[in-house]
């Protein structure tokens, strides 16, 4: 009877949509309810969300913003492999969503996927913190100029706490961003419009946490010890789990549809079977369920569209199907908005993939620049800035372009441009890979500058810091920070509002995919920059003393790869048609 009453309810919700009191996208409560729009979600679950957000990157970036700093001075490790194993290590952080979010689409939801993922985060930080602290997987310090190498078992136990930061921040990621937007109806013109705005706000919470971790953080780290500079990051971690499950009973659930995965392998099939089938010349012949109900759960009927029609096959109604009344099968016969899916799927591909190189560039935020940092005079006045902390007008840029262009560049344009949200997500995404590639030429002047000094004042053959002031890191940072908002919070949205309503975290996964390809195009650059550039006994351009190097051509040879990739999206993003619901 209770399901009855449940299956009545949420027809008469269908039908009012967002007149009524109920909300109208098909959201739930955690026990699997319909529920009040009044009571539940909308800002008041998100301020849950955002606190939860804030202090899992506080705890992430207390960790990534001083990685390669730990790394050189305290396990010994040269640049090249020190730069090399943080990108490893931040694209395997971003590569591990993958997992959460099959598991949140198919399964659990995003909810149970990001509690459960969260206590594994908290286990890999708390590793990490007895690594830094109990004298036995403690690495030796220096003795002198003699710096002992860090015994297998410090490696692993180090390693091993990194990299469960790394899973369990694969069910935290493509969840938590997807879960704080359902948490305002699609169907409520109101409530789509604050749906864009979250976004902003959530990106500012994310540099909140980092601003602190790239301040306070790295001091302590530099001045007070990493045992304790990695114990505050842990207990941050414990606050994130407890402001999660605070806010539950007020949450909006959306219900996991089924893996997405299999729904595409499943139409991939159906096409293959049906490759010599014809397909009608009336798309409405095409087979769907009737009625405004999805045969996918948790997901509203996608309408037909006219590219990539060739995967329309897997929606035909065969001879054989209507002989064996054979519909239900979905290996054999799809609907329209399960080939839908899949066609979202690859129009999104070329945008994810020029997406790449712009996190190749904010890569360098916590290798290379950091590395350039090392080698320039960081004493102001009597006060020494710890080169990680620069990264720090990274997080402050974010924090004062997100209320500018929210409150209002998004005004401003709008008048213009007559969008709700005044850019599209591709015109904001365009925006942003325009100004990293500034980041990248800005770098590269900087170092042209500092060899010229290492060069006038005889400072080649040493391996110390040229009387060049670390403050002029500042402009590539800033532009950094503010191709940031442009380009990862579009993308974030992009992903979001393009995606199938069953496939939400997967496409966030996506989103975060490139940071993960961004970070290993990083270690790939590097890797066959100092490979060819060492070639016959040379230096390389990135050698331990970067004053013997050219680290210039290196920020150069990205800022390049950054102009041919802008070009490439621009293209792509002409082509690009949005997704239709029904």
């Amino acid at each position: 009877m209770e399901d009855e009453e449940r299956s009545l309810l949420e027809g008469l919700i269908s039908e009012n949509g967002s007149n009524g009191p109920y909300t109208g996208d098909g959201s739930v409560d955690i026990k699997g309810n319909p529920i009040l729009k009044h009571r539940t979600g909308n800002w008041r679950a998100c301020s849950f969300i955002l606190g939860t957000e804030c202090c899992e990157r506080l705890a992430y970036y207390g960790i990534s913003k001083n990685l390669v700093t730990y790394l050189t001075t305290k396990l010994h490790e040269g640049n090249v492999t020190a730069a090399r194993n943080v990108s490893t290590w931040q694209g395997t952080c971003y590569l591990t969503p993958l997992i959460g979010a099959v598991l949140a689409d198919s399964y659990w939801g995003k909810y149970w996927t990001i509690a459960s993922f969260s206590t594994v985060y908290l286990m890999g930080m708390v590793t990490l913190t007895l690594s830094a602290s109990v004298p036995a997987f403690k690495p030796p310090a220096c003795v002198g100029f003699v710096c002992p190498e860090a015994s297998s078992a410090q490696y692993v136990m180090f390693f091993f706490g990194l990299y469960m930061i790394a899973l369990g921040a694969g069910g935290i990621k493509p969840c938590v961003s997807s879960f704080g937007a359902d948490q305002f109806d699609d169907t409520d013109p109101v409530e789509r419009t604050k749906k864009g705005s979250f976004f902003n706000w959530f990106y500012f919470c994310i540099n909140i946490g980092a601003f602190v971790s790239g301040t306070f953080l790295v001091w302590v780290q530099d001045n007070c010890g990493w045992g304790l500079g990695f114990a505050i990051p842990t207990f941050f971690m414990g606050l994130a789990i407890g402001s999660f499950f605070v806010g539950s009973k007020i949450y909006r659930f959306q219900k996991p549809g089924g893996s997405p995965i299999v729904r595409v392998c499943q139409v991939i099939v159906a096409f293959v079977r049906k490759w010599n089938v014809e397909l009608p010349h009336d798309s409405s012949l095409l087979y769907e369920l009737s009625g405004k109900t999805s045969a996918i759960e948790g997901s509203r009927k996608l309408e037909h569209t006219a590219e990539l029609t060739f995967l329309d096959k897997a929606a035909v109604v065969s001879n054989l199907n209507v002989k064996h009344e054979n519909f239900s099968d979905p290996w054999r016969l799809c609907t329209v908005t399960q080939v839908e899916e899949l066609k979202i799927l690859v129009r999104m591909f070329p945008i994810w993939a020029t997406s790449i190189v712009f996190s190749a560039v904010y890569a360098q935020n916590s290798s290379m620049f950091l590395e350039q940092g090392m080698v320039l005079d960081n004493h102001i006045g009597s006060f020494n800035i710890p080169p990680a902390s620069l990264s720090t007008f990274d997080v402050i840029s974010v924090i004062i372009w997100v209320p500018v262009y929210d409150r209002v560049l998004v005004p401003l344009a709008r008048r213009f441009t007559g969008k709700e949200r005044g850019f599209s997500e591709l015109q904001r995404i365009g925006i942003g890979l325009f100004l990293s590639m500034l980041a990248m030429a800005a770098a590269a002047l900087v170092e042209t500058k500092r060899l010229e000094i290492a060069e006038s004042e005889d400072l080649i053959h040493q391996k110390v810091a040229v009387p060049l002031s670390i403050l002029w890191q500042i402009p590539q940072y800033f532009l950094v920070g503010a191709g940031e908002v442009f380009t990862c919070i579009g993308q974030v949205e992009f992903f979001y509002d393009q995606s199938p309503d069953a496939m939400r975290s997967l496409c966030s996964a996506f989103a975060l995919l490139t940071v993960s390809a961004g970070s290993y195009l990083s270690s790939l650059i590097l890797t066959v920059v100092t490979s060819i550039t060492t070639q016959g006994g040379r230096p390389g351009w990135i050698p331990d003393n970067l004053n013997e190097g050219h680290l210039d051509r290196f920020f150069w040879l990205v800022a390049g790869l950054s102009f041919l990739n802008l070009f490439v999206f621009v293209y792509c993003a002409m082509r690009y048609k949005c997704k239709r619901a029904s």
